[in-house]
């Protein structure tokens, strides 16, 4: 009966599918990973164009990976679904014996599934316990941000991570809320973002908690610290003329993705007044797309959550 309901509940439209397809540049006889495999969605279309190729899902999500294996195992291919966290890929790989990959895709979203299961505490939209893992082996929650940290260390996460502007007044509110009891659902933090707000902040555009909400989840999930050493890791594993392709859906990320590509496209790290190159630093990757590339007015018609998607493609030199 859980399998049963795992099935018919696990749904995420994979974004910019058609456009990470083509980034990737697919051979059939290649190698290529999905570091955060979800639904199966971007893996599904992979598996599907490959022929004596193999591709390697990864994700930390426990019932992300019974899904996707059991939808990639219908597709007959060669594929491989490991539970870990995307920054572990060079260490999965090689673990399986694999040294070289062709391709390697990174959807740094939230998937629907874990949005629109309540319990997963992820949304300011229905009242659960505070949790926010997206891997529940982990033991840091949403609660635990939300009752242990210091007021200063929860202002510097509101405003760091969520680019909240009232970040002092909420974490102020927090902290003056919990002194009586603690926080214990999203609904109880939901309410004290809102009225720590000015009125005229709680209406029209975003829900008042969507920007706190964000930044404590990727505080639980460490979610920025991660991306750079990921794509370095990724790059690593690359073959010459593999290509690497990483969505994202805010600021932060794509400006961390940006950077990480820039660094490995330039190579030399030496200071700019430098005669000549001492550090010996040669450019390990090409960037392909200069510009983002963001979903088109039909996928945003039909898919609201893609309106903040980024699609960044590299290529191994």
């Amino acid at each position: 009966m859980a399998e049963e309901k795992v099935k018919i509940e696990f749904s995420h439209r994979s974004v910019l599918l058609d456009e990470c397809m083509d980034g990737l540049n697919i051979r059939p006889d290649g190698i290529y990973v999905d570091g955060t495999a979800g639904g199966a969605g971007h893996s599904s279309e992979i598996a599907k164009r490959l022929g004596g190729g193999r591709l390697i899902a990864i994700d930390q999500d426990e019932t992300a990976v019974a899904v996707a294996t059991e939808r990639l195992n219908a597709l007959k291919k060669n594929t491989t679904v490991v539970r870990s966290n995307f920054c572990e890929l060079a260490k999965v790989c090689r673990e399986l014996g694999v040294e070289q990959i062709d391709g390697v895709l990174l959807d740094l979203g939230v998937s629907s599934y874990q949005l629109d299961t309540a319990e997963r505490g992820f949304s300011y939209s229905a009242d659960a316990p505070l949790d926010m893992r997206m891997d529940n082996r982990c033991t840091l929650s949403a609660y635990d941000v939300v009752n242990t940290y210091s007021e200063q260390e929860l202002k510097r996460i509101l405003f760091d991570y969520g680019e909240e502007r009232f970040a002092p007044a909420i974490a102020s509110a927090i902290v003056k809320r919990r002194e009586k009891s603690p926080i214990e659902t999203t609904a109880e933090l939901s309410d004290i973002i809102k009225y720590a707000m000015p009125p005229a902040a709680r209406e029209g555009g975003h829900h008042p908690a969507k920007r706190s909400f964000q930044a404590i989840r990727i505080e639980v999930n460490r979610e920025l610290d991660v991306i750079e050493p990921a794509i370095k890791g990724a790059v690593e594993m690359l073959s010459s003329g593999g290509r690497i392709a990483i969505i994202t859906f805010h600021s932060l990320e794509d400006r961390i993705v940006k950077q990480a590509f820039a660094s490995l496209a330039s190579g030399c790290t030496c200071p700019k007044d430098f005669p000549i190159c001492v550090c010996g630093n040669k450019p390990k990757v090409k960037i392909v797309n200069k510009k983002p590339i963001l979903p088109t007015k039909q996928e945003l018609e039909e898919n609201p959550r893609s309106r903040s998607a980024k699609l960044r493609v590299a290529e191994k030199i």
